[in-house]
């Protein structure tokens, strides 16, 4: 009589999904105490894909396979078994070591070119993909058309890349040339328990220049809006221009400053962007180089826990055409995202960086994430994840979560 060896059997199970299958099928493997080594279910269009790699001894592994042959035929699905050798198996397993990285793609559609330029760079780069998921909802026909649709994947791939920095690049080239956004972070434990959100505040959760704003009331729009843009270009020290700028708005009424934060307009996805920020425990702040005026305005409105931006002189009712306290430029936006971290007890590695602006690289660089949004061409070069064809609610997909835990309530 021979003795009984171990076999490692591959189960993959595919056909029209419905409810029972996977317990049908389990219930069969724990009848004869099947060890599971692995398992994954996905679902796509009511298609059901499983796959169990199971350990077993050859006694029994023929019942077994005929009993889900059985069982398969009778839920109407299909089932293919694959022998697994110990070798094999053995390697899968020294894989665990392996570095595992999230690479999430986003945009108001996506496409297979798209997703086949990303996915070519992995293969390029020797890393491997180990699962797919959606995570904006299902897309009705026609949707893709609509302004504000919305499409993300995310990507969880194994391995260690031959050049990091390389693969960053290619990505935001990429991302460039095929109009989507792209986020490529190392799947570690800060990654998923991030805690702290930063979030420049002009041109980033306003859809203006608070500044040039301002300046039209005063009647020197041109010159204040020419200085803005060098500026968040990197051509002139920030602190200079702000200083210029300020200057200029001497002598106009404060009462213009609520007209002007009454009508600011809102980022698309900002609302949304905050609710689920708030449900779920971040702290926000807003650390702009405007003005606390609007600051307080927008963290009144949307509960933002903290505020630092740059205090208007007023006297008699007129801007004086000076500022009071320092400047919040790039250097100070860095350090008071690192001084909030302290405050809140927050590992640097779990906080989170959005800006558009050349002031926003030092805060986009020290974070554990930073996101450049909408941002200036050297912005861009400069930062790892990008945002620029969707709204604010962006930066939820960049952090992991669907659209269905989203909507919960």
């Amino acid at each position: 009589m021979e003795t009984p060896q171990l076999e490692l059997i591959l189960i993959n199970i595919s056909g029209q999904d419905h409810p029972g299958v996977t317990s049908a099928l389990s219930e069969i493997l724990a009848r004869y105490n099947a060890g599971i080594l692995d398992i994954g279910q996905a679902d796509i269009h009511h298609t059901l894909s499983l796959g169990i790699l199971i350990k077993t001894d050859s006694a029994v592994s023929g019942n077994i396979m005929k009993e889900l042959l059985f069982k398969a035929t009778e839920l109407n699905v299909n089932v293919r078994f694959s022998p697994v050798s110990i070798e094999e198996y053995e390697n899968w397993v020294g894989m665990q070591g392996k570095d595992r990285w999230i690479i999430t793609i986003l945009g108001r559609r996506l496409t297979a070119r798209q997703i086949a330029n990303v996915t070519a760079e992995i293969s390029e780069q020797g890393m491997n993909i180990d699962s797919i998921q959606r995570l904006t909802g299902r897309m009705p026909l026609g949707e893709e058309e609509q302004p504000l649709s919305k499409s993300c994947v995310e990507f969880s791939v194994r391995g260690m890349p031959r050049d990091t920095a390389a693969m960053q690049a290619r990505f935001m080239q990429l991302s460039q040339e095929e109009e989507f956004d792209i986020s490529m972070q190392e799947d570690t434990l800060f990654r998923r328990c991030r805690r702290l959100i930063c979030f420049d505040m002009d041109s980033t959760l306003i859809e203006t220049e608070v500044i040039d704003e301002l300046a039209i009331r005063a009647g020197v729009g041109d010159q204040v809006k020419a200085i803005t843009e060098r500026a968040m270009r990197g051509e002139i020290d920030f602190c200079e221009s702000f200083r210029e700028r300020v200057a200029l708005l001497k002598g106009l009424d404060e009462s213009v400053m609520q007209e002007i934060a009454e009508n600011l307009p809102i980022t698309e996805g900002l609302d949304r962007m905050m609710q689920v920020l708030k449900r779920v425990g971040y702290k926000t702040a807003i650390l702009s180089g405007g003005f606390t005026y609007f600051g307080n305005y927008l963290k009144q409105k949307y509960g933002f826990d903290y505020v630092y931006a740059n205090e208007l002189e007023i006297v008699d009712g007129k801007l004086t055409g000076r500022y009071l306290g320092e400047i919040v430029d790039g250097r100070r936006k860095a350090e008071l995202l690192k001084l909030i971290a302290q405050v809140e007890n927050v590992n640097i590695a779990q906080t989170i960086a959005v800006g558009d602006g050349a002031n926003d690289l030092p805060m986009l660089s020290t974070a554990g994430l930073g996101i450049a949004f909408h941002a200036k061409p050297k912005v861009k070069a400069n930062a790892e994840q990008s945002i620029s064809t969707i709204g604010l609610d962006g930066v939820l997909y960049f952090l992991g979560f669907k659209d269905s835990f989203i909507s919960e309530k």
